[in-house]
């Protein structure tokens, strides 16, 4: 018997004066990822983790520890786990969609978690897909926040299928500046050649997003050396891959777009025709003397077989 998925989180869905009541589920787990225990080589036993004093090396009980915040080195203000509870903003568990955007309107550095939003019950179904399909057919996400997982949290909730995709959203000063990371790279003004065979590259590699193409080869390595150990056999290492060896960046793209030696714009030497050839002649004999072009005619000329 399939058991029915948790909600993370229950509350409402509001828009003006409607209302019902929704679930948020998690749409992205790490629980099919292999896992590992701690374990203690001599005995084979599991190791459990304990809290203690940095200073003293005692073991501090649960009901001791609390919570502090360092203003100087190794001093701390002391914060009771009632005074946060009391400082936080009240869970009033409603999102509230408060600005409707594109679906495309923030940018997903911005995304932090995806969550499945549904209707709680049979009777919301229908105030829901009203607003689901709303959100459909003007094509636009919207944005809400609410208290979630003790703290205030901005979703972006756009339609999905049948239902909602509700993504909580990082902060402002939560991201990182591009420039603390970009300000070192050199602007290079790359053209010609080089840009040719990298558009080319990209444009014979188009397709779409399929992620049933992606596998994890970290797990499944690791789920083949689990099977190996049990079985009692090694596994073999596999062999890394040899380096191509390049001698620039042209070459890169050249051997990377199919060992093509010039690009599709730089056109074929053309071998030189009679009419090129007479007027090569003509140039190099027109200063000449008059008896040098008698000497150059006698011996371009072509010659006549004897009778």
């Amino acid at each position: 018997m399939a058991v029915a998925p948790r909600a993370n989180w229950k509350g409402y869905l509001k828009v003006g004066e409607l209302s019902c009541p929704v679930a948020l589920y998690t749409a992205a787990s790490t629980s099919d990822r292999v896992s590992f225990h701690i374990i203690n080589r001599e005995t084979g036993h599991r190791v459990q983790r304990e809290m203690v004093d940095a200073d003293t090396g005692k073991a501090v009980e649960s009901d001791d520890i609390i919570k502090g915040y360092e203003v100087s080195s190794g001093q701390y203000v002391l914060i009771e786990p009632a005074e946060i509870k009391a400082a936080v903003p009240e869970a009033d568990k409603t999102l509230e969609l408060e600005t409707f955007i594109a679906c495309n309107g923030v940018d997903t550095i911005y995304l932090d978690r995806p969550y499945f939003l549904a209707p709680t019950d049979k009777a919301s179904a229908d105030v829901f897909d009203l607003i689901r399909k709303a959100l459909e057919e003007k094509n636009v996400a919207a944005l809400a926040r609410t208290v979630l997982f003790r703290r205030m949290r901005t979703l972006l909730i756009r339609p999905s299928e049948e239902g909602l995709i509700a993504s909580t959203l990082n902060y402002d000063y939560e991201v990182r500046p591009a420039k603390e990371i970009f300000s070192e790279i050199k602007t290079i003004k790359i053209e010609g050649e080089m840009l040719d065979l990298a558009k080319h590259i990209i444009g014979t590699k188009k397709g779409t997003f399929d992620p049933t193409k992606f596998d994890d080869r970290y797990e499944a390595a690791l789920e083949e050396l689990i099977k190996a150990k049990i079985e009692g056999r090694k596994v073999k290492k596999k062999p890394a891959p040899e380096p191509q060896k390049v001698t620039s960046l042209l070459d890169a793209l050249r051997q990377s777009a199919g060992g093509s030696a010039t690009s599709s714009k730089t056109p074929a030497k053309k071998s030189p025709t009679k009419k090129t050839t007479a007027k090569k002649s003509a140039s190099k004999t027109s200063g000449m003397s008059a008896a040098a072009k008698k000497t150059v005619s006698r011996k371009t000329a072509p010659q006549r077989k004897a009778s």
